[in-house]
């Protein structure tokens, strides 16, 4: 069950050629936190740029590898999130109750707040890669991979927790396991840290390479607060949001805890 579980969720996460039949979907929706172990699958390859430009024997200019970076990233995932993050951009610009915000979630029309939404995840993404690019080798893979882990956990972390306001992708990934789901989901992004000792060569590195996790646990919380009162419930849409935007907290917030470190 397990290793179906993860073949599902490399399957809803990338776009790998596994995981798609429905025997592995099931075993993904009864046990999402299987979507941690797959941050660091996503985060490894999304390091590669980084790691190749670390390695190479000419100087690659930043704004280069954070557009491989970029181009890794969606032609990995996919750009299924980020229709979540344009909904969610609708919806978060409509005066009204929950369920008019609701009607705005499944409305196909894109309005101004989803292209804004879109623009300012995509700008603070691309960014965010320039700013790790100029970081040392081993620095740089550490946040990538930490962002990615982070971004995971986060949506394990709404999954444990969702209340969904009606059926569909978010009914199907809520597990109802409550805090022992978010706690299995820290314990399963918590290794990445190790990353930071590599990186590092010290306690200073973990502690620094865990902080994109915990932005990511914090961006979770405010995900669910703001879908409960603005959404009356954690839909799909938010799940792919807060995907989508703990990967570019966990970029920034990296990149300044490396900085100052």
């Amino acid at each position: 069950m397990a290793l179906s579980a993860l073949r599902g969720a490399v399957g809803f996460l990338t776009r790998f050629p596994v995981g798609h039949d429905e025997r592995a979907w099931t075993a993904f929706t009864a046990s999402p936190v299987a979507a941690v172990p797959v941050g660091y699958l996503v985060g490894g390859c999304l390091a590669l740029p980084f790691l190749a430009a670390g390695v190479a024997h000419v100087a690659v200019p930043a704004t280069v590898v954070a557009f491989a970076y970029l181009v890794a990233t969606y032609g990995l995932t996919g750009i299924t999130h980020l229709d979540g993050v344009a909904d969610c951009g609708d919806a978060a610009v409509v005066h009204g109750e929950p369920e008019r915000r609701r009607e705005v979630l499944k409305d196909t029309t894109t309005g101004v707040g989803a292209v804004a939404a879109v623009a300012l995840v995509v700008a603070g993404l691309a960014l965010g890669a320039v700013a790790v690019a100029g970081l040392a080798v081993g620095a740089a893979v550490a946040v990538v991979v930490a962002s990615e882990v982070g971004a995971k956990a986060a949506m394990a972390t709404l999954a444990a927790v969702a209340d969904p306001p009606h059926d569909g992708l978010g009914s199907a990934l809520a597990d109802g396991s409550g805090w022992s789901g978010v706690a299995t989901a820290v314990a399963l992004a918590l290794p990445v840290a190790g990353l930071g000792w590599w990186a590092g060569g010290d306690v200073a590195g973990v502690l620094v390479a865990a902080l994109p996790v915990a932005a990511a646990l914090v961006v979770a919380g405010l995900a669910v607060g703001w879908a409960r009162s603005r959404l009356g419930g954690v839909s799909g849409d938010v799940f792919g949001a807060t995907n989508e935007l703990t990967r570019v907290v966990g970029l920034h917030v990296g990149v300044i805890a490396w900085t100052l470190s």
